[in-house]
């Protein structure tokens, strides 16, 4: 009886030594492009449709079909200790993962230095921006300590992140942003509410304001009927 090899669905498969409690805290630091892509952007789209960022997350999404072409054009092994892992049966260079964290981490900065959705202001800007490097790096890290990657391969996919990340950026806000407002008046954007909220400086204050303000009518829109019944 021939049996056909298996292949596991590795999207969240990261191994670690047993008892390494630093290799523990790192297969989870690994995971986070997936929890951005998931939990982050998936969430975002149900619950906020902003345009930058469904562009932001497109952006993601052609980097790593990007990063894909480059493995199976290099065809770069993984290191030695990837064996162990049982996870080398893909390229490794360069890293998707720092590729990933990179190209976020940039066009986040871009996003927040520039004020573009005016989610976080001075006071709170630079403390924000420290995230997402930090995390950048860490993934970074994680991918060397753990085995899956060599030095050369992170800091390849963090280079090419940064690049395409910076890239992206200048594509969708010097010549796609002029479109957004087509896009909302259109049968999709109609159709889903997609919104750009870009052009307010701060959106936090300006949703809670108005939430206030059609709280506030209702109320009195109430008051008037009970009084007129």
């Amino acid at each position: 009886m021939t049996y056909t090899a298996l292949k596991a669905v590795s999207l969240t498969h990261v191994r670690y030594q047993r008892g390494d409690q630093l290799g523990h805290f790192l297969a989870w630091v690994s995971l986070v492009p997936v929890f951005i892509s998931l939990g982050g952007f998936v969430s975002h789209f149900i619950f906020r449709r902003e345009l930058q960022s469904m562009f932001f997350a497109l952006g993601l999404v052609i980097s790593q079909f990007i990063n894909e072409f480059i493995k199976k054009s290099v065809q770069q092994a993984r290191p030695e200790t990837c064996a162990l892992l049982e996870m080398c049966d893909s390229h490794g260079w360069p890293s998707s993962h720092s590729q990933y964290m990179f190209f976020f981490a940039v066009y986040f900065t871009l996003l927040t230095c520039k004020g573009i959705g005016g989610i976080w202001n001075v006071r709170t800007k630079w403390a924000a921006l420290f995230l997402p490097w930090s995390l950048a790096v860490l993934t970074m890290y994680s991918r060397v300590y753990l085995g899956y990657h060599t030095v050369a391969q992170v800091l390849a996919g963090a280079s090419l992140g940064i690049l395409l990340g910076g890239l992206w950026f200048w594509v969708v806000n010097s010549m796609l942003f002029c479109y957004f407002p087509l896009i909302e008046e259109s049968s999709f954007g109609r159709f889903f509410y997609v919104k750009d909220t870009s052009h307010i400086s701060d959106v936090l204050k300006f949703e809670y304001d108005n939430a206030r303000a059609a709280r506030n009518t209702m109320a009195a829109r109430k008051a008037m009927a009970s009084k007129s019944s």
